[in-house]
């Protein structure tokens, strides 16, 4: 392989490592308005037919209990506008109608894709690395310089792995804790 066709294929795959760190950004942009439309759902009893069969079996138990407690409250006298009644709702939403919970679930959504976001740049970037320095290796060739390819040490290495135990020990509890 000569050096223009090694210099070329770098550039090559560079541009490649920056569209996919684009793609991956978009990726995050189009699965978050996913998201979004999926924390905006409302459902309506009439979209589905078992929803709608249900919605009309509980309105006629709701309808026929409206007698049954009619009918107890005119026996024990109390009047029409005072008697108690039954109510029947359907909710379109679940834990997605509080704004609070959807606030919550907002935020650990986008955590959870700034880290998928994140996961993917690195791979896309480690990947072209080792695509250019395999393409290095093959212009490379005394000893010392293909050595030297190895030297870089892991960012595994660089960041361990947190100990929550350690934190405790060196950061102090506030007062809000202690009175708790």
């Amino acid at each position: 392989m000569s050096k223009g066709e090694r210099t070329d294929l770098c550039a090559l795959i560079r541009r490649r490592e920056k569209l996919g760190k684009t793609a991956a950004s978009q990726r995050s942009a189009e699965l978050l308005a996913d998201f979004e439309r999926q924390l905006a759902s409302i459902y309506s009893y009439d979209n589905d037919e078992t929803w709608r069969a249900a919605h009309v079996e509980a309105k006629k138990i709701i309808a026929q209990s409206e007698i049954a407690i009619a009918a107890r409250c005119r026996e024990l006298g109390i009047p029409e506008e005072f008697r108690p009644g039954l109510s029947f709702g359907w909710h379109g939403r679940g834990q997605n109608a509080c704004k609070d919970r959807r606030t919550e679930l907002r935020r650990v959504a986008e955590t959870r894709l700034d880290a998928m976001e994140k996961s993917a740049r690195t791979q896309i970037e480690r990947r072209s690395i080792e695509m250019q320095e395999e393409i290095v290796r093959y212009g490379v060739t005394s000893a010392a310089a293909q050595a030297l390819l190895t030297k870089l040490p892991s960012v595994e290495t660089l960041m361990p792995v947190l100990d929550a135990r350690l934190f405790l020990e060196s950061v102090p509890l506030s007062q809000s804790y202690r009175d708790a």
